[in-house]
């Protein structure tokens, strides 16, 4: 009999969804106050003199994004009362990296955020195969019913997907100025997300318990 992996059964509270434009919003906010502030940084400090005090762009952008994901993340919490794991897990990497790229005055811990978390998701995910759970399912159950076969391929695919974008944002910063790296982190990643995510599609038709008459 095919098995669905459903949410952590030890909360038995249905967790409240949010408008998906709204959700889009709280994810790619913070993204966007980053980008804009790197880039607009001189500006922002000719009308705000104390935004000086943070440093140069990217430290301004990096003290903005932790202000933007807190917000995020509140809000999130304030709808739902719940936070999802990987923004959780995200926004904890972004305060800490975010604080020590502050304090120590160097753009290097914020850079190699993309890749200390994606390398986390990926190892969590590839892990979990390990010992026969498909921790994915545990994310998107609420968006797609898959067999155990479905959830076990979707789990694999994403767990090298995000070492790949742990390999290119290592790529990016290390070989390319800063600009460049933020507008890759920005206007680069999610468009490679998107176009993977959709490239699942055929595999979740395939998988999917929704048209499949219950065993």
């Amino acid at each position: 009999m095919n098995q669905i992996i459903e949410r952590d059964p030890a909360d038995p509270k249905k967790k409240e969804d949010i408008n998906p434009l709204l959700k889009l919003a709280l994810e790619l906010g913070p993204l966007v106050v980053f980008f804009f502030a790197n880039a607009r940084g001189e500006s922002l400090v000719e009308s705000w003199p104390a935004l000086g005090s943070f440093g140069g762009p990217i430290f301004l952008a990096t003290g903005l994004f932790m202000v933007a994901t807190a917000i995020s993340l509140s809000v999130s919490w304030l709808l739902t009362r719940s936070l999802p794991m990987m923004p959780l897990v995200s926004g904890v990497v972004v305060f800490v990296f975010g604080a020590l790229t502050l304090w120590l005055q160097d753009d290097v811990f914020i850079k190699m955020k993309p890749t200390i978390v994606n390398t986390l998701f990926g190892s969590v995910l590839l892990g979990g195969l390990f010992f026969g759970k498909a921790l994915l399912g545990y994310v998107f159950d609420s968006a797609f019913k898959l067999d155990a076969e479905g959830w076990r391929k979707l789990t694999f695919r994403w767990g090298l997907f995000f070492f790949f974008l742990a390999v290119a944002n290592e790529i990016v910063w290390r070989n390319f100025s800063t600009d460049f790296w933020v507008a890759f982190k920005v206007w680069g990643i999610m468009p490679i997300t998107l176009v993977f995510t959709f490239s699942q599609m055929p595999l979740i038709m395939r998988h999917s318990l929704e048209d499949k008459p219950a065993e």
